[in-house]
């Protein structure tokens, strides 16, 4: 266990067995993990697809803001304790998954382990990712100082749309 709480970011997905009920159980089950703390949830955006095989639904995406006294690898457990207890199983790359949730940032840390990359490698490029990231923290930088808002703006915001659902109990 880490001595002092670090800021992380979780990227939460799903588009499957009612998305939106499974993110918002996310946030209910990442609420419950120890030493941790839920800081802020961003609203709800749907989107289409991002690889993987065609004719899969769209997706519900956000992102929580945790502050954490949890090591890196053992957020991750948690994470992926998660996911499995809400179904998701991991037979296609970028197949339909009743619950992603990826530790997007961790503190300013820059980690490339077998089982861990941290900042997520596709964090940039993904309005997805970026445009939830920039509503709970729109003068968050990369360890590598880029802004996310400016990132959000490079990539612009096609294929994205907010949803009327807002989780405003964080």
């Amino acid at each position: 266990m880490a001595n002092a709480a670090v800021t992380c970011y979780v990227g939460i997905g799903s588009n499957l067995a009612n998305p939106l009920r499974q993110a918002q159980r996310a946030i209910e089950a990442l609420r419950a993990i120890p030493a941790t703390r839920v800081l802020a949830v961003s609203p709800w955006y749907g989107s289409h697809p991002v690889g993987g095989p065609a004719g899969q639904p769209d997706y519900i995406n956000g992102a929580a803001c945790l502050q954490t006294r949890l090591a890196p690898e053992a957020l991750l457990d948690a994470l992926q304790a998660i996911e499995q207890q809400q179904g998701r199983e991991r037979h296609t790359r970028w197949g339909a998954r009743t619950l992603d949730l990826d530790l997007l940032l961790y503190g300013n840390q820059v980690i490339n382990s077998e089982r861990l990359v941290v900042p997520h490698p596709r964090l940039a490029g993904r309005a997805f990712v970026l445009a939830p990231l920039a509503d709970i923290a729109p003068r968050l930088l990369l360890p590598n100082g880029c802004g996310v808002a400016s990132l959000l703006s490079q990539v612009g915001m096609a294929g994205l749309w907010s949803l009327d659902t807002r989780n405003t109990d964080a």
